[in-house]
């Protein structure tokens, strides 16, 4: 099975393409703005040399993430998946987080948070194949204990440094600190295919407002 993958939703920017598990091209670029403008060159630089009739796959994160970056990654292969009639699958940011880094690792278990601003994290507490937690939104110090409650773990994504501060020696600290679509595409693998496009995953309203105060929608 070939599998063309894409990540948009945080602070990178990746694209993969694998095939029954072996990687045959990956780019991931470190980016906080941009991803529109990149994505398109980046999946075409990914493509070359082979067919886009040949993919079996598409995969993409569906967040939690930034509102724009969500939606740049989810528009672009929804996209693609009309032109291709091809399957979409969806899998979350702090899961793919999470499998890198008990991979990194060798911990199986892993409890990713990620900064979410206004002192909150997105959390995910993941137990080998069995997520714990489901992605949430949460005050930046209850995630920490709810890390701690959970024990011994493999630490991820960009609040780790600080949470492994005021977590035992027990708690591993991981170097992953963004998702990649590498990882979106080996977790893709494990899900069966839908007909249906997977949806943005939003757990709080976006932080731009219109005119007169009203969030956008």
């Amino acid at each position: 099975m070939k599998i063309l993958a894409v990540d948009t939703a945080l602070g990178g920017c990746s694209v993969a393409l694998l095939e029954d598990g072996k990687t045959l091209a990956h780019i991931f670029e470190a980016m906080d703005r941009g991803h529109a403008e990149r994505l398109a060159p980046m999946v075409e630089e990914t493509m070359r040399g082979f067919d886009f009739a040949a993919l079996d796959r598409l995969a993409v994160t569906t967040g939690p993430g930034t509102f724009t970056g969500q939606r740049v990654g989810l528009a672009f292969m929804r996209g693609l998946r009309l032109a291709l009639k091809r399957p979409l699958t969806g899998v979350t940011t702090l899961e793919v987080i999470a499998a890198s880094a008990m991979d990194e690792t060798g911990q199986s278990r892993a409890a990713v948070i990620h900064d979410a601003r206004r002192e909150e994290a997105y959390l995910l507490l993941q137990d080998g194949g069995e997520t714990v937690q489901q992605p949430m939104v949460t005050l930046f110090a209850d995630a920490i204990e709810r890390i701690r409650a959970f024990g011994p773990c493999a630490v991820a994504g960009t609040g780790a440094v600080t949470a492994k501060e005021n977590l035992g020696a027990e708690f591993v600290l991981s170097s992953i600190r963004q998702p990649d679509a590498l990882w979106v595409a080996r977790l893709a693998r494990k899900i069966g295919a839908s007909n249906s496009a997977p949806g943005p995953l939003y757990l709080r309203a976006p932080d731009a407002k219109l005119p007169g105060g009203k969030a956008l929608v």
